[in-house]
């Protein structure tokens, strides 16, 4: 987890009583958990496997920006 350089947004969400993790830059890119730690854990590995699956589709793996204008 602690090379990934991209954006991760986590939020509650009261409809599914459960944190979600977004990676903006990477798009569908997203993992839940119960707790905080929890979805930033998921998220982790969402986007290992994300980054893998472009690379087996021959798709552009966007390289992070960092901080988003509108986060």
């Amino acid at each position: 987890m602690n090379d990934i350089k991209y954006e991760i947004l986590i939020y509650w969400s009261e409809p599914d009583n459960t944190f979600i993790a977004e990676v903006p830059e990477l798009p569908g890119c997203m993992a839940d958990g119960p707790t905080y730690e929890d979805a930033l854990k998921n998220v982790g590995i969402v986007i290992s496997e994300w980054i893998e699956a472009a690379n087996e589709a021959g798709r552009p793996i966007p390289k992070p920006k960092g901080k988003l204008s509108y986060a």
